[in-house]
């Protein structure tokens, strides 16, 4: 096609928009086209993103017609121009009747003396996978797989309202190794019978066996059922079983997508950091019910403010898991902008046992502030995102996520610094579609995202407030007492083809046997007392005990087929393991130099991992 044949379109694209398209529900964190518009800002084409996702399909088609107006026709490739046509078309408003290549059937109707649209799309999807994971010296290997089925219903109520649910029934399995147990506090800590804070073992496991480490992300909500007993409820598919999702929304956008607002379950990722990287809600965290509001004023400040309610893990029986988790989750961020060089993102969150707190759910209230005039009884944190950008060139940033700390004498040894950084470089590749490569470096000190149990209002049994949901963390993906280097390389060489390579150097203090780190479990608890002078709650990364060390290489593709709908992807790498110790006992209160070891409690092992999968009607 033209150079002018494309600007014609483009320019009916940019009308089309304003003028048909009004549909709010959001669009999936696991979009390419979030890349995609990544890298748009990444190089000007667009004005600053919101750092508030995931975005309405709205937003999406409107930043969409915006890198492709005439004034940025010369600064795209011809394959980028094929892929923004081709995710244009798949989130803009299907014609009525049967769609086959988006596996839908679109019905409207006017409602009411105002003739207010009323629409709906009905619509399939289906994707599988299988897993194959492959270890040496063992010469043990794993084969696990996911298939599942979806309908969607979804549509828009006039101008201003969408509304969305889907549901997925799914049959899969996922193996991994179970370590034994660990202590929740320290070894030997003891305040009594009589004390809320109590000592019991935690089962520990390892990451799943064919996948890459930390990456497997749940799909099935609450429970799952093992097929030899479908009756059952169980915490993890380590045989063949069943389990199913269902995620839904209401959503609304007033003054021209100035406001937004949603009252759903879905995931989310905030922060103006690259999708994937907060530290403070992640993509990779479980989704929950929330109302949630985004407000932008002014072109540069953005608010926004969210509450909902948080979801246990089925860790002991559906009741008993439940009794001790019934928590809420508030959260508020500002996002100020200097046009499209400078971000900073100011926030706070609490985890709060569910409760009539009304100053949580106001968000012109610090909930900081509000928890000392009524009571330290929450689970609250402190965020920061800066980052600085040059368009046509890439950006650099630095994420803070504070949960708690001490600015005493030596705070930085203190366990009870528990803090979250990460430090990163986005530079875009000009001469390749949409290519980017990223580096970055990520510590998770001990106890991050972990809070000990204690008595609230309300409650006459200790409740636990860690910052997780159905047992994920809220945050980054790394368990406490970790950190990551990181390298990814990501093109996309023609509408239809994604592909990427990536390199993890991660360190992770061990959370089992005789050298176990403590607080590196996500159920890690701290020692409510004597945390300065306890030379045990003192830290010292890599040189008080046992840890984890991994090198993983992973490369993989997603290839849409140009006629058919559908997508065939893969993945491949290695994923190199081995332990270091030190001299002694761990957690000593003194750091000693560390080597490398190979036993039975902490193996070397290589491990070879493939996935393969399919998926129909992809978005």
């Amino acid at each position: 096609m033209r150079v002018k044949s494309k600007l014609f379109i483009f320019l009916f694209l940019i009308i089309s928009v304003s003028v048909s398209a009004q549909t709010h529900t959001s669009v999936s964190l696991n979009s390419h086209i979030y890349y995609i518009l990544e890298q748009a800002e990444l190089r000007g084409l667009c004005s600053p993103l919101s750092g508030f996702r995931p975005y309405t399909r709205n937003v999406v088609l409107k930043a969409i017609s915006e890198v492709m107006s005439p004034e940025n026709a010369g600064k795209l490739r011809a394959a980028e121009l094929e892929i923004l046509e081709q995710y244009y078309k798949t989130y803009s408003l299907p014609e009525a009747g049967l769609d086959t290549q988006r596996g839908l059937y679109r019905s409207e109707t006017t409602l009411g003396e105002n003739d207010t649209l009323f629409s709906t799309n009905i619509g399939i999807g289906f994707d599988a996978q299988v897993y194959d994971g492959f270890y040496i010296p063992s010469n043990e290997n794993y084969i696990d797989f996911e298939i599942w089925a979806s309908v969607y219903l979804n549509g828009d109520l006039g101008k201003n309202v969408s509304y969305e649910m889907s549901a997925e029934a799914g049959l899969f399995r996922v193996q991994r190794d179970y370590y034994g147990t660990s202590p929740n506090y320290y070894d030997g800590f003891d305040m009594g019978d009589d004390s809320e804070y109590q000592y019991y073992d935690l089962d520990i496991y390892g990451n799943p066996l064919t996948h890459f480490p930390f990456t497997y992300r749940k799909r099935w909500d609450g429970s799952v059922h093992h097929l030899d007993n479908l009756s059952g409820f169980t915490s993890w598919p380590s045989e063949a079983s069943v389990g199913y999702n269902i995620l839904g929304e209401f959503s609304s956008s007033f003054m021209e997508d100035k406001l937004i607002l949603r009252f759903g379950r879905t995931t989310h990722d905030w922060g103006t950091a690259p999708l994937g990287s907060s530290l403070s809600l992640n993509q990779a965290a479980r989704p929950f019910l929330a109302f949630e509001a985004e407000f932008a004023p002014f072109s540069w400040l953005r608010i926004g403010t969210m509450t909902g309610i948080l979801e246990f893990f089925n860790e002991k029986g559906e009741k008993p898991s439940a009794m001790t988790f019934q928590n809420a989750y508030s959260t508020s961020m500002i996002q100020l902008s200097y046009e499209n060089y400078l971000f900073l993102d100011i926030g706070e969150t609490v985890v709060w046992p569910k409760r009539l707190e009304l100053g949580y759910l106001f968000p012109f209230t610090s909930a900081m502030i509000y928890q000392h005039n009524s009571g330290d009884f929450d689970n609250m944190a402190l965020f920061l995102n800066l980052r600085a950008q040059y368009p046509g060139i890439g950006n650099i940033w630095f994420s803070f996520f504070l949960d708690e700390s001490n600015f005493e004498e030596r705070s930085y040894e203190l366990d009870r610094h528990m803090a979250a950084y990460q430090t990163g470089i986005n530079l875009t590749l000009p001469f390749l579609a949409f290519s980017s490569v990223k580096f970055s470096y990520t510590r998770i000190n001990p106890y991050t995202y972990t809070h000990n149990r204690n008595q609230n209002p309300w409650y006459h049994i200790p409740m636990e407030t860690s910052y997780t949901n159905n047992g994920v963390s809220l945050g980054y993906y790394l368990p406490p007492n970790s950190d990551e280097f990181k390298v990814r390389f990501t093109t996309m060489p023609a509408n239809n083809l994604v592909t990427y390579l990536q390199y993890q150097l991660i360190r992770h203090g061990a959370d089992y046997g005789e050298k176990a780190v403590d607080g590196s479990n996500l159920r890690s608890e701290l020692d409510p007392w004597y945390r300065s002078e306890n030379p045990i709650l003192r830290r010292y990364f890599l040189q008080d005990g046992a840890y984890q060390w991994l090198n993983v290489i992973m490369l993989g593709a997603e290839w849409r087929l140009p006629t058919f709908p559908m997508a065939i992807f893969a993945e491949g790498g290695v994923n190199i393991s081995y332990f270091t110790d030190i001299e002694g006992p761990a957690n000593s209160g003194e750091p000693s130099p560390y080597y490398i070891i190979d036993t039975d409690e902490y193996p070397k092992s290589t491990g070879f991992i493939f996935m393969l999968g399919i998926k129909f009607f992809p978005k």
